[in-house]
């Protein structure tokens, strides 16, 4: 069960003090998983948390967090990228901070079912929400070519096509139904030496991104918060890899001088800004939390704050 997976939220420490968490004040966990960043926000001060997970296997832990806070807390089993809506029952339209923990949570990643480990076998399955195509039917349909350039463009991955190759040629012989056996036909592909990695991360990576749609979500889940935020409201933003890292960074830097600086996010009429740049360049985890949890080592924090200008992006979703 999810619940009895070990988890260590990443950067706490840091992010809690950039959301500066203040009394009667209502937040937004946008990416709940086991609920430690909610957990230390509700602890830190008398306020109100909101939690969101698209995953339907972390409501044992919202649960939990529900007994200990009761009427502080409540959670949505959604998108990050529906917060605008998920507030209008409560009549709440701004809030003053919100965190996003970008990525795959330690339970997911620990639970061979669950299909996105690489180390551990199981059914090729990746999804977030446990809804819509598994890894499985996509692996066994998906083009070369298309599938090439999804490995390189959102895995980083130079041996892109030899490794789609390899997949498609394999798959004419066996279905490609177990996370091992793809992790196996990823590292025969590509000569080993060259990673200091596991072979398969990256592409592992990618399709996970692909399948859950992973970008627009991050794009969209940006500019509603950036709407929702009260003015001096702040939003803590912690990534893993350089894709995320670099459309987070375009977007507060085009919040915050208007300049259209990424494919990612839709042109804009010039308006005075909507964000204040806290970090000029990102938090990095320290030497002793990277020994006690190396799975922070990747992970990077970008904070903004809200000012009193109108949205960038309009005031309907």
């Amino acid at each position: 069960m999810i619940n009895k997976t070990a988890h260590i939220p990443v950067l706490l420490k840091e992010t809690i003090n950039a959301l500066s968490v203040k009394n009667e004040k209502f937040y937004i966990d946008a990416t709940f998983g086991l609920g430690g960043y909610t957990r230390a926000i509700l602890e830190r001060k008398n306020c109100k948390v909101l939690g969101v997970d698209r995953d339907p296997d972390v409501k044992p832990a919202a649960e939990a967090i529900k007994v200990d806070f009761k009427n502080r807390f409540y959670f949505q089993n959604a998108r990050f990228s529906q917060i605008e809506q998920l507030l209008e029952p409560s009549r709440i339209k701004k809030v003053a901070g919100i965190v996003f923990d970008l990525g795959v949570s330690s339970p997911q990643i620990d639970q061979g079912h669950r299909g996105f480990s690489f180390k551990l076998n199981g059914p090729l399955d990746m999804r977030m929400s446990k809804e819509g195509p598994t890894a499985e039917e996509f692996i066994n349909k998906v083009e070369e070519k298309t599938l090439a350039n999804i490995i390189f463009e959102l895995g980083d991955e130079v041996f892109s096509r030899r490794i789609a190759r390899n997949i498609i040629t394999e798959r004419a012989v066996n279905a490609i139904t177990k996370t091992g056996q793809l992790a196996s036909i990823i590292r025969t592909a590509v000569p080993t030496s060259k990673y200091k990695i596991d072979p398969a991360t990256k592409t592992f990576q990618a399709i996970r991104i692909y399948l859950n749609d992973e970008i627009s979500e991050l794009e969209r889940g940006l500019i509603a918060a950036e709407r929702i935020l009260q003015p001096n409201g702040i939003l803590a933003v912690v990534s893993f890899h350089s894709i995320e890292d670099r459309i987070i960074k375009n977007f507060f830097l085009k919040c915050s001088q208007n300049k259209n600086l990424s494919r990612h996010i839709p042109d804009i009429p010039s308006k005075k800004h909507s964000l204040k740049i806290l970090t000029k360049k990102p938090i990095l985890p320290s030497a002793s939390e990277i020994k006690y949890n190396t799975r922070s080592r990747s992970a990077k924090l970008r904070v903004a704050e809200r000012t009193a200008f109108p949205s960038q992006f309009g005031d309907a979703a």
